[in-house]
């Protein structure tokens, strides 16, 4: 059960808040700015690539390395292929993971390597890897690591992490708020230097700014009925979310947003992108799931009855593409299941800025469902 009342108050959210989410999301702008000197300092501005990569490679654990190569994927768009390597192993802990290069790559291809750990032997060892292939390897990592060896070894170009001193001793959850940014932000500089995308450094401080400006709107001493991510936080409380995207830049929010409610609050959701969500969730609202289903006795007494989950439809959207829109057939059918929808739309501005600030909200959103829900 959602404890609304702690949302209100923030000297509690704080009390509750032990993993230091809620300053992490704060944190975000200042995040970026911290990776994008990062990347200077590192001497990413100074290098003068030969052409663009056959294909990006991306390797790393978690819920935070997917969504880099996600939100890469979608910048770059058709430019280079960006392919995520996923690990084997017996386990998800640092020491049990491995990758391996596929059989093609070489020397016109480019391998980035995200973790928020560094002390995965499994990453160091695909850096040695991609070195022997004469592969180029980027790494963003915490500073005094063993990749961090690892790659002045193999002759690559590292880029320590932006991480806040409240993290030092604890590393941070793989979905929390800060950790998408410090590893995002020196690659996006990286990917401007070779042409792949648009992110030079006024770009990251528009990106930086927007989200300063939600973390404003956002902010625990917000109150809940003019907070977007507070209403959300209680809109979700019991509900299934079905996140539907449309536009570019939505669909990875989207999939961020829904690693985040599963990682962070241990809330499960689905996320389909527009239109052919329309078709693939339409069988889950004319079901059990639907807002209006109640199979039981309505004067039953639900006093000790834990509610029953309903779907509640969250749109994110961002620039459809061609102008072409499926938002009012997506409101008229949630509506025509008596299901709830919720929307957020960006303000105007450029895609990464639009992309940051649904980024933001939704962070946000899962962090307050996460500390009132008691996760």
């Amino acid at each position: 059960m959602l404890d609304e009342s702690l949302l209100d108050t923030p000297e509690a959210l704080a009390e509750a808040d032990h993993r230091a989410l809620l300053r992490g999301a704060a944190e975000a702008g200042a995040r970026v700015r911290t990776a994008a000197r990062h990347a200077v300092e590192a001497g990413v501005h100074d290098l003068k690539p030969d052409g663009r990569p056959r294909a990006i490679l991306i390797a790393g654990p978690g819920a935070a390395a997917i969504c880099v190569a996600d939100l890469l994927g979608t910048l770059a768009g058709a430019t280079s292929p960006v392919t995520r390597l996923a690990p084997s192993g017996v386990a998800p802990a640092a020491g049990a993971l491995r990758w391996e290069l596929p059989g093609w790559v070489g020397s016109v291809d480019l391998l980035l390597i995200t973790t928020p750990d560094g002390t995965e032997p499994g990453l160091s060892l695909l850096a040695e890897q991609a070195y022997r292939r004469g592969c180029t390897v980027v790494a963003v990592a915490p500073a005094g690591t063993p990749l961090t060896e690892a790659l002045h070894g193999n002759h690559g170009l590292f880029v320590p992490m932006a991480t806040a001193p409240y993290e030092q001793d604890e590393p941070s959850a793989a979905s929390a708020p800060g950790v998408l940014w410090a590893l995002l932000t020196p690659l996006l500089a990286l990917l401007d230097r070779t042409g792949l995308l648009a992110a030079p450094p006024e770009v990251l401080e528009k990106v930086a700014d927007r989200l300063d400006h939600i973390a404003e709107r956002c902010g625990p001493a917000i109150a809940t009925y003019s907070n977007p991510a507070k209403t959300l936080a209680v809109e979700l409380a019991d509900a299934l979310p079905l996140v539907w995207t449309e536009g570019l830049s939505a669909g990875p929010a989207g999939r961020r947003f829904a690693a985040a409610l599963a990682e962070l609050s241990g809330h499960p959701s689905l996320v389909a992108e527009l239109p052919e969500a329309l078709a693939s969730h339409s069988a889950l609202l004319a079901g059990r799931l639907a807002a209006s289903a109640d199979p039981d006795d309505f004067f039953r007494d639900r006093v000790e009855e834990t509610p029953a989950l309903h779907a509640r439809v969250v749109l994110l959207r961002d620039r459809p593409i061609a102008g072409l829109t499926a938002a009012p057939s997506a409101r008229d059918l949630a509506l025509s299941h008596d299901t709830p929808i919720s929307e957020l739309e960006p303000e105007p501005g450029d895609e990464l800025e639009t992309l940051a600030e649904l980024i933001a909200i939704t962070d946000f959103a899962a962090v307050y469902l996460a500390l009132a829900s008691g996760a």
